[in-house]
């Protein structure tokens, strides 16, 4: 591998002197993809990500402010008008944490990791954040402790049948199965005083791989730092929800902010978890409650076992530093193709998320270099090296939130990476940029194989579905591969900077990424993110780095170049379709459900199935499930099928033959399509932030994406007035969606 990477190494280095001279006149996109190619370095990232990942990084520390002006810098030096946008935000930073095992005997837990061999970077401890978790409450208790296993509403509903109530107790949860802010906000809502959350090396650690420094797994003091805001509630600064954070804005106070959590949150390594597992009674767990730590699980909650847990966090406002870099289109100056990545961490954050960041700064002087030789972008490209990601998406948030109107009369895309690594190409976002995306792929090349990264993707994708076990998404994937069809996009939730661009403002967004071969997540959110493990475990010699840029770069290029819309929404109204079908189905499966428990508690089946020496009890009733309305709903994608076919075929006809202003009118025109997906008042439950019907993050997943989301998670949960309510606001903003594509048809001298 070493050896590959280092020739082409010195293949760029030559291509970098015979750089084709460019000119907005002549310059095909073949042309200008090719000379943006020779100018991307993987070498050169390497350094960029060993200069910004040498100390920690998060927000508020010396080094995260001086990436930022360094990126600045370096932007400016490129080419680029930029300037640095500050924001103030609330950020809590630890001034106190400590946890202790109080009986049977006594333990404290570590809380700090210690240095790995060989590991330079990991010696740098000065200035890094404990086991923390943003956004928690501050609290000092003592309480016994209770095994939540994973800490999701399904275990809360086996902890019922096992007599088991978390009330006035502190538990312990496994990360993993839902995003980590869940596992404490459930744990509050059902009483607890207090949340530990470990990694299991069944998930994380020993069982997957060796441990860091021998494999990229997770070592056994090795914790997962982050943030357990009530995110699905909204993203952003908890005091400005909906409006910048700027220095003039209206705050709400404190303990008004519904997304910051009541109780003492701490994060644990599996080598301290021990102690506290190995320490508690109670009755055995089920057998898919069970970890890899070397003891008998018990799920506690008896005085056996007790746990003395303080958080103390200093809440002030800080100030967190956004890059923002221009470069004005020739054309069409109004026209806007933004791209972003966020340049904090945890602590060093090589792996997440500078691994990203360096493919977008070599996309950024590429593209200068490009510049210098007389080409100038069609429309204005805006690069955003976003700050304070990592707590709740605080950056993007709220230059989103600040800028909301312009962008929503100038964005076309919104392009976003983040971690990055050895292996294959994943893409998320809107189903209409499906083909883009799938056409992108073909004229990349996998550095590993020599193949197109599409090919080698559909390689992969045939594999996986004809594995045992494969789910349906799986298996429909595989197909599309086999069949030759593009393959399907998956549906963005949040846990990135994309989230305000898609869900709140309705602007159309993509995810892109490498991985599956590079393992980054032994290290997640630890002290173990750094250079040495990076480069090491993750992507050797920043390859796939070279890759995603290339990869981005083209659609960043490709969007602003093209004259004609690149979106074709026959792809997103065959996927609403299908999203449909699967909310229906969802009905169907919930009032069968009903109907079989009803009989069983009826019939007093669970007592009788039930172990006599263990405590349990029937679970609680399900609601009857009612038969919905779908009407609404199924005429509103009949109509979008339509409407996309007919919008397709018609530009497929006629946009050779269209006017300049024509073509600059469908391709402003397809930029808003997007944000008639949104809709007033939101997803309902304190959720209006969100106001994209068709993406959304879910209630219970956190970071995983939920379709149609105000009527599948109102049938998930069981409140059938929101249902029928959100099958007529869906409804409503399809078609509204349609009417902008029977516009665009009428633009292109079409029949609607």
């Amino acid at each position: 591998m070493r050896k590959t990477v280092l020739f082409a190494a010195s293949v760029l280095a030559a291509g970098l002197l015979a750089a084709p001279v460019l000119s907005q006149q002549t310059s095909s996109l073949p042309d200008l993809e090719k000379a943006f190619d020779s100018h991307i370095s993987p070498p050169e990232m390497g350094g960029w990500m060993k200069k910004m990942a040498a100390e920690p990084n998060h927000v508020g520390s010396a080094h995260d402010r001086l990436n930022a002006e360094d990126t600045l810098a370096q932007f400016k030096a490129w080419g680029w008008d930029a300037h640095i946008e500050t924001f103030k935000v609330l950020y809590p930073t630890p001034i106190k944490v400590s946890l202790d095992l109080t009986t049977p005997k006594k333990f404290a837990a570590t809380l700090t990791e210690r240095p790995i061999p060989g590991d330079a970077t990991s010696s740098r401890t000065k200035d890094e954040l404990p086991a923390y978790v943003a956004f928690q409450g501050d609290g000092d208790v003592t309480a016994p402790i209770v095994y939540v296993n994973y800490g999701m509403p399904d275990d809360y509903k086996a902890l019922e049948r096992m007599g088991i109530d978390v009330k006035g107790k502190i538990v312990i949860a496994r990360y993993g199965q839902g995003w980590r802010g869940l596992k404490p906000k459930l744990a509050q809502d059902h009483g607890a005083v207090g949340c530990i959350i470990y990694s299991d090396p069944r998930d994380d650690g020993f069982s997957q791989d060796d441990v860091y420094p021998k494999g990229a797994a997770r070592p056994p003091q090795g914790f997962q730092r982050g943030s357990v805001a009530d995110m699905p509630l909204y993203p952003g600064d908890p005091l400005t929800p909906g409006v910048g954070a700027t220095d003039g804005a209206t705050r709400l106070l404190r303990e008004d902010a519904p997304t910051i959590l009541k109780i003492p949150v701490l994060p644990i390594s599996y080598g301290d978890a021990e102690k506290f597992l190995g320490a508690m009674g109670g009755n055995v767990v089920p057998p898919n409650w069970r970890g890899s730590i070397p003891i008998t699980y018990h799920v506690g909650g008896t005085d056996a076992a007790k746990a003395h847990m303080v958080v103390k966090s200093e809440w002030s406002l800080k100030t967190i530093y956004n890059v923002v870099a221009k470069m004005e289109g020739s054309l069409y100056p109004d026209q806007w193709v933004l791209r972003g990545n966020h340049h904090d961490g945890w602590v060093f954050g090589a792996s997440d998320p500078i691994s990203g960041h360096i493919a977008m700064m070599a996309e950024a002087k590429s593209i200068g270099e490009l510049a210098k030789t007389g080409w100038k972008p069609k429309r204005t490209l805006v690069y955003l090296s976003w700050d304070a990601e990592e707590p709740m998406l605080l950056g993007s948030t709220e230059w989103a939130e600040t800028h909301a109107d312009e962008l929503k009369q100038k964005a076309l895309i919104y392009i976003n990476t983040d971690g990055n690594g050895r292996g294959f190409l994943g893409v998320e976002g809107n189903h209409a940029l499906q083909s883009f995306v799938n056409k992108v792929a073909v004229d990349v090349t996998d550095p590993q194989t020599g193949v197109s990264v599409d090919k080698r993707s559909r390689a992969g994708a045939m594999v996986a579905a004809a594995l045992g076990g494969a789910n349906e998404r799986t298996k429909a994937i595989g197909k599309a591969a086999a069949d030759g069809k593009d393959i399907p996009l998956d549906p963005l939730g949040s846990g990135s900077d994309y989230s305000s661009f898609l869900q709140h403002l309705g602007i159309a967004a993509l995810n892109v990424g490498y991985g599956g071969e590079g393992d980054s997540g032994g290290v997640y959110h630890s002290a173990y993110d750094t250079y040495e493990h990076h480069s090491t475990f993750v992507d050797p010699g920043f390859a796939y780095a070279g890759t995603l840029a290339k990869t981005t770069g083209r659609m960043v290029l490709r969007m602003s170049e093209q004259d004609t819309p690149v979106e074709r929404y026959g792809d997103f109204a065959d996927t609403v379709s299908t999203y449909l079908d699967e909310v229906k189905a969802l009905a169907g499966a919930k009032r069968e459900a009903q109907t079989a428990q009803a009989k069983l508690i009826e019939t007093g089946a669970y007592k009788l199935s039930d172990d006599p020496k263990q405590t349990s009890g029937p679970p609680t009733p399900l609601k009857v499930v009612p038969f919905f309305n779908f009407a609404p709903l199924e005429n509103s994608v009949v109509r979008l099928k339509a409407s996309a076919a007919a919008y397709d075929k018609t530009l497929a006809a006629k946009a050779p033959t269209l006017s300049a202003d024509a073509k600059a009118r469908l391709v402003a025109l397809a930029g808003k399509t997007e944000q008639a997906m949104t809709t007033e008042p939101g997803l309902p439950g304190g959720r209006g932030w969100y106001r994209n019907m068709v993406y959304a993050p879910g209630r219970f997943t956190g970071y995983g994406a939920k379709t149609l989301p105000g009527v599948r998670e109102a049938i998930e949960d069981e409140r059938w007035d929101d249902a029928e309510t959100y099958v007529g606001l869906t409804a409503k903003a399809i078609n509204a969606y349609a009417d902008m594509l029977d516009k665009g048809v009428v633009l292109m001298g079409g029949t609607s």
